[in-house]
């Protein structure tokens, strides 16, 4: 038995990996898939606090050689089941079972994708995911975002800020988002709106070149808009259905803790992309790491204190 189990070794279970051995516990990270989560597959890092640049790819690296540096152990094991009741935690892999005396949850988030011809092809030579991130790639020129929810009309609102024209491209005919940002995306003149448009493909050679999109409410007509770069934002989905009964879910599946990271449940501790959050970005995650792995050193401080 560990004193911590982590499950996700994203920004978010790492920072919280380094955190808790620092702080002298016993570490295992269970991860499904790469270390580092989206941010991975960010072909550049511009926007964290003393990093200038930094490839997704190597700031990943260099948190995960960190943690294991300082003693925790990263198993790549998908969690299939998880017992969090009682003092002792328990995490189900194919391969047997964890337990451990607290655990943090970080297990992110995945961009909700189109399906559209293309989307997987051109993923991070034009596709993205995150405009707040790749933003910057594209000052003066013209690019899409599709959807039509607050992430879209912020998305869009923010690259505009920096990009020649802004083609946001929605399935309905009026945004499901807020009010105000959708007045605010209407009102912007380098802000092109498609209603009633769908994706039909993402063009391109080695970079993305063009959307092509099926556009009109009656009668679908096919309009090619020449971009370079297409930001989807149609929302995430949080794999949490394995906490479902345990911990409080919201209506979307996220883990409902505030920014203390704290669940109902003692020595249970949510972080990163997975919980309730108004900003998901690298620099919250890893704010959320720390958090996390400081209560979950404390609760064990006040067990010991305790004799349990």
């Amino acid at each position: 038995m560990v004193d911590i189990l982590i499950i996700g070794a994203g920004p978010a279970g790492l920072s919280a990996a380094v955190y808790a051995c620092r702080a002298g516990h016993s570490v295992v990270v269970l991860e499904e898939n790469l270390v580092g989560g989206q941010i991975a597959s960010s072909s550049e890092v511009e926007n964290y606090p003393a990093v200038a640049r930094i490839s997704g790819a190597d700031f990943a690296m260099n948190l995960y050689e960190q943690a294991a540096a300082l003693g925790a152990k990263v198993e790549f094991e998908p969690v299939e089941r998880a017992e969090l009741a009682g003092p002792v935690k328990k995490l189900y892999t194919p391969d047997g079972v964890y337990e451990g005396r607290t655990v943090i949850i970080a297990n992110g988030a995945k961009r909700r994708k189109l399906g559209a011809p293309g989307e997987e092809e051109f993923a991070g030579r034009g596709v993205s995911y995150c405009a707040t991130c790749d933003g910057a790639f594209y000052r003066g020129k013209e690019v899409a975002i599709v959807g039509g929810g607050n992430t879209a009309l912020e998305d869009a609102l923010f690259l505009a800020n920096n990009c020649k024209t802004v083609h946001l491209i929605h399935r309905r005919g009026e945004f499901r988002g807020n009010k105000i940002l959708a007045d605010a995306a209407v009102s912007r003149e380098n802000i092109v709106i498609h209603y009633h448009s769908v994706v039909e493909k993402i063009e391109g050679e080695k970079q993305v070149g063009a959307v092509s999109i099926l556009s009109g409410e009656a009668e679908k007509q096919p309009v090619r808009i020449p971009v370079s770069g297409v930001f989807i934002a149609v929302g995430t989905v949080p794999g949490n259905a394995l906490f479902e009964g345990q911990l409080e879910l919201d209506a979307a599946g996220y883990l409902v803790a505030g920014e203390d990271c704290l669940t109902k449940i003692p020595g249970v501790y949510v972080a990163g992309d997975t919980r309730t959050k108004q900003l998901r970005q690298l620099v919250t995650a890893n704010a959320d790491g720390a958090v996390a792995a400081v209560a979950a050193s404390t609760y064990l401080a006040t067990l010991e204190a305790s004799g349990s």
